[in-house]
């Protein structure tokens, strides 16, 4: 669904500034559901989300200073809720799956609209579908591409009652394939429901029921040992589920099915599904970075340097103590900055990543202090040496 983060981060030409945004781009970010953009963006003028799953126009009626509108490659079956957007000019619906041609009739109220696209919809295949919206929606100029000459608005208007039941019919007899899609979709998830709980019962035991007699298991094992093959290692195990896996996969895309709806969302929750199982596969074989030594077993310290920073040490043999300048990120939050002073080392953890030195010298940990520098944003540590001036 659209979020404010989502927003915001495609509002960089406009300082992530969402409220006074006049063109916002959202394509092709796998959206299902409209919402929220006419509370938060409503000076709006130009709206692009093609390209994504959206099944209902909504929740864009605030954006009165609305004037392009790109909706195409979504999942749209009707226009609807358009009518409070008072200076559209352009709508782009090409490629969804509008087959109720009457609901154009919506845009009549949208007396700025100047061009529409509706190629690539079921509609646009309807004997008629040009004449019937030249004649409902006169304001218009252009549709799908092609200018309305005056001449083809007077033949429109003149065949509109003949045309308007050539429509009816055609729209009452896609309703009714579109019925039985949603009905074919619907049986078909409630197999693969069906199927993946049979799946997961498969791996209950070594054929698919629990024992509770160890003789009966026994004897089912050495029935059907030559038929089963016991991964030896969890490797072997893997690679067994990931062919298992890429079987599914193939067997996925190459099933036959229809362009619907219903199709372009199962085949975004496949590949939803493929993602997650790949994101926890490369979990999974992330090695995990054993801790960085910093005291040697003998107890002596190591100089580490895993944020890579630039530093100094100075030895102020005037004021008897050692000075450790450390070029810290200048804009780097205080609290990110851990000072850990010894008598022999001196540690400081940056953003949790070790920083630590050997002092040439035995130094008074107590004595000791940290500072910031405000022109450069530099680490300064001051640490008094241990015994008097001499």
């Amino acid at each position: 669904s659209v979020t404010e983060d989502l927003i915001r981060r495609n509002a960089e030409h406009n300082n992530c500034i969402i409220f006074s945004l006049e063109e916002l781009s959202l394509h092709q970010q796998e959206i299902e559901k409209l919402e929220h953009i006419d509370k938060w963006c409503q000076d709006l003028k130009i709206l692009y989300l093609q390209n994504n799953l959206i099944g209902k126009i909504e929740n864009v009626s605030r954006l009165k200073k609305l004037e392009y509108l790109n909706l195409a490659l979504n999942n749209i079956e009707k226009i609807e809720n358009l009518e409070g957007c008072e200076w559209l000019t352009k709508l782009d619906l090409t490629i969804n799956f509008i087959g109720e041609l009457s609901s154009v009739k919506t845009l009549q109220r949208n007396i700025h609209l100047k061009e529409l696209f509706l190629m690539g919809n079921p509609c646009a295949d309807f004997d008629g579908y040009r004449q019937f919206v030249v004649a409902t929606l006169q304001q218009l100029k252009w549709l799908d591409g092609k200018e309305i000459e005056r001449s083809e608005r007077i033949q429109a208007l003149q065949n509109y009652p003949v045309i308007k039941q050539q429509i009816r019919e055609q729209e009452k007899a896609y309703c009714l394939k579109r019925t039985k899609e949603k009905e074919e979709a619907q049986r078909k998830l409630q197999e693969e429901h069906k199927s993946e709980g049979k799946k997961r019962r498969s791996n209950s035991g070594f054929d698919g029921r629990w024992y509770t007699d160890i003789n009966a298991t026994l004897y089912t094992f050495l029935k059907n040992k030559d038929r089963l093959q016991v991964p030896e290692t969890q490797e072997e195990e893997d690679n067994k589920k990931r062919l298992d896996e890429s079987e599914d996969d193939v067997e996925f895309w190459n099933k036959p099915s229809l362009f619907t709806p219903e199709s372009r969302l199962e085949t975004l929750r496949h590949m939803e599904k493929q993602r997650e199982k790949q994101e926890k596969l490369s979990e999974k074989n992330k090695k995990v970075k054993p801790p960085r030594t910093l005291i040697k077993e003998d107890g002596r310290p190591l100089n580490v340097n895993e944020p890579k920073l630039e530093f100094s040490l100075k030895d102020d043999e005037k004021r008897n103590q050692i000075i450790l300048d450390l070029a810290v990120y200048r804009y780097m939050d205080t609290s990110l900055i851990d000072v850990d002073v010894q008598p022999t080392y001196v540690r400081v953890m940056v953003k949790g990543k070790p920083f630590q030195l050997v002092l040439p010298a035995e130094v008074k940990p107590d004595s000791s202090f940290a500072k910031r520098s405000q022109t450069t944003g530099h680490l300064v540590i001051c640490m008094p040496k241990v015994g008097n001036v001499i």
